[in-house]
């Protein structure tokens, strides 16, 4: 595992994601980090309804850390190509959204912010679907490691 992913299992390991991370494929590091992060702003959703002003900003701080600490350090502008410099300026929209629900318990910005994040976790698992390799039922059952499934550049090597 590189360092940029190594950053990102450290990252979602602090956040109280759930086990399991060390041995995730690249990819489905990448769907776990947004999936924590839409599960953190569905969270701030539901502080902002019960008027948990403390809730909410922790909730979209936990957000934001997980596209600052997760998913922009992964990303090689220069290696990515267009791709990587559209998900940066994707990850900044959508902390800029973040933050502004925050100062003003906007709940439109943290609706938008959950979709967007939805989609690229989306798009991610399609990928991770995609690039595993068919399994024939003796894999299946063997649960292989997963060292043996295939690497994915998220834009750093």
């Amino acid at each position: 595992m590189n360092a940029a992913f190594e950053r990102a299992v450290d990252t979602y390991t602090r956040l109280d994601v759930e086990t399991g991370v060390a041995a995730a494929s690249p990819q489905r590091l990448v769907v776990m980090l947004y999936d924590g992060a839409v599960k953190a702003v569905l969270s701030a959703q539901a502080a902002l309804a019960r008027g948990d002003h403390a809730g909410r900003g922790a909730a979209i701080s936990k957000a934001i850390s997980i596209i600052d600490e997760g998913l922009r350090p992964a990303l090689d502008l220069e290696a990515g190509g267009d791709i990587a410099a559209n998900l940066m300026a994707l990850y900044d929209y959508v902390s800029n959204r973040l933050l502004y629900a925050n100062l003003k318990g906007h709940a439109a910005s943290l609706e938008e912010a959950a979709h967007l994040l939805s989609e690229l976790k989306t798009a991610w698992e399609t990928l991770e679907r995609q690039t595993q390799p068919a399994r024939s039922p003796e894999r299946a059952e063997a649960n292989s490691p997963a060292g043996s499934r295939p690497a994915l550049s998220y834009g750093k090597a």
